[in-house]
């Protein structure tokens, strides 16, 4: 919704001070999420990288490479971007999100909005992983309490202050999440470890987990995928 002061300011909108809300590009969904949990690899130039896709959905519909070489190090998080591109087996996640799948021009980007797309945010190792990394910056940055962490969570990730409702509630999540994985720590572990790698030492699995929740969360808020 427009301000009444700014609609008088900019009735026409020359002054584009109002703008249409749109889910952010498939490449940019992924690298926003890459961004805010610290992952993403700024390198600039060099050849295609083929970052961690679900297992089993690189399959060549004609002759060629079967096998999905997933990159290591830096190339598996650089930008949507430089992402490896077979035309008749797109990269399953940014498909979905709507990239064009390249056989001809698209002069615009019909954006879709599908469950698909929350299951790919939600569940994708893509998107675990930045959860993981998003999850263990919460701690390291965010203060020594759940609400200092939530708070600074959601200023990271929406860039706006949050109010106190976001914050009782993702508190609320937090705990409940605390509770669940005090009681299922091999799932705990799981959750905090896979695909991103060991906890710093010191750190606790359950914990982890709980704030990996969270964090996932928050990169699903419509604040995080939408432009606008």
């Amino acid at each position: 919704r427009i301000s009444p002061e700014l609609l008088e300011k900019d009735p026409l909108n020359r002054l584009y001070s109002r703008g249409p809300r749109v889910r952010l590009d498939a490449e940019t969904v992924r690298d926003q999420a890459l961004a805010l949990s610290g992952l993403l690899s700024r390198k600039i130039g060099g050849p295609s990288v083929y970052p961690v896709q679900p297992d089993g959905l690189w399959r060549a519909a004609f002759n060629g490479e079967r096998t999905w070489a997933t990159s290591k190090g830096e190339d598996r998080y650089r930008r949507g971007l430089y992402t490896f591109w077979r035309r008749t087996v797109p990269y399953p996640s940014m498909a979905t999100f709507d990239a064009p799948s390249r056989e001809n021009c698209t002069l615009r980007r019909i954006h879709t909005n599908t469950p698909l797309q929350a299951f790919v945010t939600m569940n994708d190792p893509v998107y675990v992983e930045a959860s993981q990394a998003l999850g263990r910056r919460i701690v390291r940055e965010g203060g020594t309490t759940p609400a200092d962490r939530v708070r600074y969570a959601l200023l990271l990730c929406t860039a706006r202050p949050p109010n106190e409702n976001q914050v009782r509630v993702l508190v609320e999540h937090f705990e409940k999440e605390l509770d669940h994985y005090r009681r299922h720590e091999a799932d705990a572990k799981r959750l905090a470890t896979e695909p991103l790698g060991p906890l710093p030492e010191g750190w606790s699995a359950v914990e982890a987990a709980a704030w990996t929740s969270v964090a996932n969360v928050l990169l699903n808020l419509d604040g995080v995928l939408t432009k606008g």
